[in-house]
């Protein structure tokens, strides 16, 4: 008779779903406070590209607004793969860096979601913005963070 080896337990990984979020509760705050962080694209030669951006943080996607003839728009409708980092002010060395993917670019044809993020980071002007027939609302799937 045979024996049979027995093989080590498989180690089951679970994969995030949709409704996961890959964000660590103890940095939500660097999200839900109004700080700038810095946005990371790539140029259509490949070379890095980093914006300093408004965002808004909906509990699962990150939301900027930009123009569609800005690098930032360019860059994600032909890769959309960026990072963003945001550094705590309170504490230089705390910060978080989200990886992800723009999941969609959305019309903002009247600028609204601007006046939104205008008001979240104390801006006042007199809306709409001068620029809003060309506003677009990037939408970024967190995929990955790191943070300290």
């Amino acid at each position: 008779m045979r024996s049979l080896k027995t093989a080590a337990p498989t180690r089951l990984i679970r994969l995030p779903s949709m409704n996961d979020s890959v964000i660590p509760e103890s940095h939500i705050d660097l999200l839900t406070r109004p700080l700038y962080g810095h946005l990371a694209t790539l140029n259509l030669d490949g070379t890095p590209q980093v914006t300093p951006v408004w965002q808004i943080w909906d509990g699962t996607h990150l939301r900027f607004t930009t123009t569609t003839d800005r690098r930032k728009a360019i860059n994600t409708k032909a890769n959309p793969h960026v990072a963003i980092s945001i550094n705590d002010p309170d504490q230089p060395y705390r910060y978080l860096e989200v990886r992800g993917v723009i999941e969609s670019i959305d019309a903002d044809p009247d600028g609204e979601f601007f006046d939104v993020l205008a008001r979240r980071y104390g801006l006042e002007y007199q809306p709409p913005v001068g620029d809003h027939e060309r506003r677009v609302i990037l939408v970024l799937r967190p995929t990955r963070t790191t943070h300290q």
